[in-house]
């Protein structure tokens, strides 16, 4: 399975077509690990594809967290993005570090 995300939410996020993705739903308790596809922009799509969309259902709330490995250096600089969103898959802010 994968999970296709709109791409102006991916691009926001700094997510990357294919790039691993763990998707933690927060209503039903699941956790998967898999990567994302593009999805159409500006549709507020997050679709879960295959075996992995039988860890939610539409309307269910998630988290998608991407991760880097970076060097204890770099780790002191390194800044997060945090993608926060309204109910209706539309971004509501855009946190960096």
């Amino acid at each position: 399975g994968s999970i296709a995300i709109d791409s102006e939410l991916l691009e926001a996020a700094g997510i990357l077509p294919n790039e691993r993705v763990d998707v933690w739903n927060i209503t039903n308790g699941a956790r998967l690990t898999t990567y994302a596809l593009a999805g159409e922009p500006g549709s507020g799509q997050i679709m879960l594809n295959g075996a992995a969309a039988r860890h939610a259902h539409v309307g269910d709330r998630v988290i998608i967290a991407a991760f880097c490995d970076v060097d204890a250096d770099e780790a002191l600089e390194h800044e997060p993005t945090v993608v926060l969103m309204n109910e209706d898959n539309t971004i509501k802010d855009v946190i960096k570090g």
